[in-house]
């Protein structure tokens, strides 16, 4: 078993581009993804799994289509799966995803944000 620790700031360091989440870790079925948002995403859902967003640094905004999520750095928002959301961030803001692996950032929807997947840092 590796005992190599992971370091959170260290691996943001390593990227800048915005919507293109970056894989950490695996533990089971499940990815542990950072991400640098900045703006607004596009409206989109995850049909069958749950989405968590945790804010590492900076404000971020959660949007349904029946009310707004405002997170801020050391909060976390689940967002259940099949629920329409977009996400949004004035200013950079550095996010930790946990997801099952596979899973496309942009849901069904696809658009010019559609990152690669499985891609590590």
């Amino acid at each position: 078993m590796p005992l190599n620790k992971i370091n959170l700031k260290e691996k943001l360091s390593q990227f800048s581009k915005y919507w293109s989440p970056r894989i950490i870790a695996e533990m089971n079925d499940y990815q542990f993804k950072l991400v640098k948002i900045k703006g607004e995403f596009i409206w989109h859902d995850h049909k069958d799994t749950d989405e968590v967003f945790i804010v590492i640094e900076g404000d971020m905004r959660i949007e349904f289509r029946d009310g707004i999520v405002d997170l801020s750095e050391g909060e976390m928002y689940v967002v259940p799966k099949g629920v329409t959301h977009k996400t949004y961030a004035e200013n950079e803001c550095k996010v930790m995803l946990v997801e099952p692996k596979g899973v496309i950032n942009t849901g069904e929807t696809g658009s010019e944000l559609t990152a690669p997947n499985d891609v590590w840092v």
